[in-house]
């Protein structure tokens, strides 16, 4: 055992297993530090920095990007899993890998991919994450297969960020937990994200190596962690991004009108009651942080400064709630892998899938986007389309790689969406321009 995993109880030597075992390293850094140093290094991480996380990278100098969510994400997740004892590193490798298989133009080219894969079993962002962690991402080949491992991480990093442990249609309804992410969410239907892809170019090997031992279908601590590590940053940062951009002013969840609005959205994306969202929004809105006077657009140091404020203590409030509910229900003792499950109270889910609708009102949802959004899927369709029949020197040379090595038309439209996927907005946009339209260098 490493000296910085012997810091934190309750991991076994089954958690620090690698599906490709290693040579011994310098005690310097445990088996977890090196995880997270492994996906903090990763070019996958570095392309979520051309992603889109609410508005396209490029469009504002001021808006996050996958990037920039996923390293809030990771503080978010660090903070509670410290509070809660267990491992920080782990939690913060999974926070780092949960958007690594985003498509470019988020979830609406991950609407498009999974309609352009659906006669392969279909696309999801987090099965995606999974191939890359344990396939697609260069880090270590298998001497005797010359296979790729990817990262090669440890079965409990590896289980930490399967958000979604089971395969397209097995998984349960998750009232709460959907947001933009799933609209099925809460509505009784089984959700349809899912965290593997099935079938002879899936990856279920590795993903039944990763959960031996688990329970079916149960996260463990560190996925949960990360899972509400990602609902909070996302729900409070998008709402701030919503407010600089002009496109959002918090006064109006001073009218009734438009409060009832915010409640329909999360009632179709969390199963909550309009009730509930409007209360939380009110509780929300009450609190002394709350910035409801600020006029959206406004960039003055003074302004930024008090939105800052709001977000910190926005996050701060959730993530003490979380905490105390879970200290409560299982004392202050170290919680780790499935010893536990993190809690958190009603009220305080209903705050945060407040915040989420309404950023989703004023911005995913609004009117003038839906031109944009069309033009997008247009961009991620023809790129599959043009590289599945094209030149396979189109591709990068890894996928070019994979593309030779292909056993059927299935595999090889696997490794279309593979390369598509690890594509940033501009670059997709760039392709598009060169591959489909004939135009751009």
């Amino acid at each position: 055992m490493r000296r910085d995993d012997a810091r934190v109880p309750g991991y076994e030597a089954p958690d620090r297993e690698r599906w490709l075992p290693e040579a011994p390293k310098s005690a310097a850094r445990g088996d977890f530090a090196r995880d997270r140093a492994r996906v903090l290094h990763s070019s996958a991480l570095r392309r979520l920095g051309g992603k889109t996380q609410v508005v396209g990278p490029g469009t504002d100098d001021f808006a996050r990007t996958r990037l920039t969510h996923s390293l809030e994400v990771a503080q978010v997740g660090r903070e509670l899993a410290t509070s809660l004892g267990c491992d920080p590193d782990v939690v913060d490798a999974a926070c780092l890998s949960h958007d690594l298989g985003h498509p470019p133009f988020g979830h609406n080219g991950e609407r498009a991919l999974a309609d352009a894969a659906a006669a392969i079993g279909g696309f999801e962002g987090n099965a995606q994450t999974l191939r890359l962690l344990t396939r697609l991402e260069p880090k270590v080949v298998d001497p005797a297969t010359g296979r790729s491992a990817g990262l090669n991480l440890t079965r409990a990093s590896l289980d930490a960020a399967t958000k979604y442990p089971w395969r397209a249609g097995e998984g349960p309804a998750i009232p709460g937990t959907g947001g933009a992410d799933d609209p099925d969410a809460g509505t009784g239907r089984s959700t349809r994200k899912f965290g593997v892809y099935a079938g002879p170019a899936g990856d279920e090997e590795v993903f039944a190596w990763l959960r031996r031992g688990a329970p079916h279908h149960r996260r463990c601590l560190e996925a949960q962690v990360m899972d509400l590590a990602d609902d909070i940053a996302y729900s409070v940062h998008d709402v701030e991004d919503a407010v600089v951009s002009g496109r959002l002013d918090l006064g109006v969840v001073a009218d009734p009108g438009q409060r009832r609005r915010v409640g329909e959205i999360s009632a179709r994306w969390h199963g909550l009651a309009p009730e509930a969202v409007d209360e939380a929004l009110l509780r929300l809105a009450a609190t002394p942080a709350w910035v409801g006077r600020v006029e959206p657009g406004t960039r003055s140091r003074a302004s930024l400064a008090a939105l800052k404020d709001m977000t910190s203590q926005l996050v701060g409030r959730f993530v003490d709630a979380a905490r105390r509910a879970t200290q409560e229900a299982h004392g202050r003792r170290p919680l780790v892998r499935y010893a536990a499950d993190v809690v958190v109270p009603a009220g305080t889910l209903a705050e945060i899938a407040a915040l989420k609708a309404l950023a989703a009102l004023f911005v995913m949802e609004a009117g003038d986007r839906q031109p944009e959004y069309a033009r997008q899927r247009e961009v991620v369709a023809g790129l599959v389309d043009a590289l599945s029949t094209g030149d396979p020197a189109a591709l990068e040379p890894a996928y070019a790689a994979d593309l030779a090595e292909a056993a059927d038309d299935a595999a090889r439209l696997r490794v279309v969406v593979d390369q598509v996927a690890a594509l940033t907005d501009t670059t997709a946009v760039a392709w598009h321009a060169r591959l489909v339209r004939g135009t751009g260098a």
